[in-house]
């Protein structure tokens, strides 16, 4: 985990860095069937995380709510995240990593189940939050698992794979809630996915080779760093606008013309499986071009193709959001692969953690903020705000990371 990357990270230390990351024991490398265990909770994390989101426009006419109320089944879920995302990484520090991960995963599967019964917008906004408390403990304790379990010139290929889960899980998450007979079911079917996971880290995830650490138990180490406030606000805006751009979207083309059903919307979400693709390219990327020079290459794809779903065409606007997505998930991976050049040594596991709790915070904002540019503007305001906080992303990693 010292030199090319860490979450993508063993994919982002080049020339410098590595010569100052050089000296490491030698970590052997996990069998194959970890690969696959890591991927499997890339995928079950975030089978839940967006659960809601193609059934917004519907919770809005069941519940006789707004746009920004139904909205927090999101905001709820990421502010769970946010919440308990630095604390997962201290605990997983102090007990393990996988002990973390298998935990996590198996008691996520309550929340999920309990929010098919609920019967109010308020019930199921206390589920999603509960969901988001747990979450972090599978995908937040994954991404230190992979950068101190596998050797350093094999943490950049690890994290690509999971990554490409994270995203397979994210189109899952949101496709078959609305291809579902009901609501309801589809949390039922994402529940018993996740006790299904969590059965299977149980048997495949090897054990931590590395932990407890002796740092976990000293002082802590320094996690706000000029380096690393500015990841930390990197993976704020760079979640803030990918689930600015999908959550609004719902209502853009629930609308006329488009008139989008449901099961339609949660269609819309298949251009995640672009990034399967892209995001392993995008590891190789970092590797060469360094972390900072891909994430602003990703941001301005990804503007380009926010700014195309102001197109009327309906194939536009999908290739615009293919574009947006697809340049938010390499820039997922350059910021957390940065984590492991900016974070100190000893303190990679909180720092994973204080990260995934500003890149949720920033999904959390993105359920309620645009909202109110909705009323003022519709869908070409909300555009507006995340080609604005992307720029702003552009300038805070030009000036700020190393």
């Amino acid at each position: 985990m010292r030199r090319p990357e860490d979450t993508a990270d063993a994919v982002m230390v080049t020339g410098d860095a590595i010569e100052e990351l050089a000296p490491v024991a030698a970590v052997p490398s996990p069998p194959a069937s970890a690969i696959v265990a890591v991927t499997l909770a890339g995928i079950g994390a975030f089978l839940n995380l967006y659960t809601t989101q193609p059934l917004l426009p519907t919770f809005a006419a069941l519940f006789h709510a707004s746009k920004a109320a139904v909205g927090m089944t999101i905001s709820a879920a990421t502010l769970g995240v946010a919440f308990s995302a630095p604390f997962c990484g201290l605990l997983a520090e102090r007990i393990g990593r996988r002990r973390v991960i298998v935990t996590a995963t198996l008691v996520l599967a309550i929340p999920t189940m309990l929010a098919a019964t609920a019967a109010s917008l308020d019930t199921l906004i206390v589920w999603r939050l509960l969901q988001g408390i747990v979450m972090p403990g599978v995908f937040g304790v994954t991404i230190a698992y992979i950068t101190e379990e596998w050797p350093a010139g094999e943490v950049a290929r690890v994290m690509s794979v999971y990554v490409s889960g994270t995203v397979l899980g994210g189109f899952l998450g949101r496709f078959l809630p609305g291809v579902a007979p009901t609501w309801r079911w589809g949390f039922i079917v994402i529940g018993a996915l996740d006790l299904l996971f969590g059965v299977v880290l149980a048997q495949w995830l090897p054990p931590d080779q590395t932990n407890p650490r002796p740092e976990a138990r000293g002082p802590r180490p320094a996690l706000f760093g000029r380096r690393l406030l500015a990841t930390y606000i990197v993976g704020f805006n760079v979640l803030f606008s990918l689930a600015a751009t999908f959550t609004y979207i719902t209502f853009h083309l629930a609308a006329p013309p488009y008139r989008m059903t449901p099961a339609h919307l949660s269609l819309l979400f298949m251009v995640y499986l672009v990034g399967l693709v892209v995001t392993p390219l995008g590891g190789l990327t970092i590797a060469r071009a360094g972390s900072r020079a891909t994430l602003i290459g990703a941001l301005i794809a990804s503007m380009s193709g926010v700014a195309l779903t102001l197109a009327a065409p309906l194939p536009l606007i999908v290739i615009g959001l293919t574009l947006c997505s697809s340049g938010v998930f390499v820039c997922q991976a350059a910021s957390t692969s940065y984590i492991h050049s900016a974070a100190p040594a000893g303190g990679r596991s909180a720092a994973a953690g204080m990260y995934v709790a500003a890149y949720y915070i920033g999904g959390s904002a993105a359920g309620v903020v645009p909202g109110f540019f909705w009323q003022f503007g519709g869908w070409t305001a909300c555009v507006l705000l995340v080609i604005a906080v992307q720029a702003v992303t552009i300038a805070i990693a030009a000036i700020a990371w190393k």
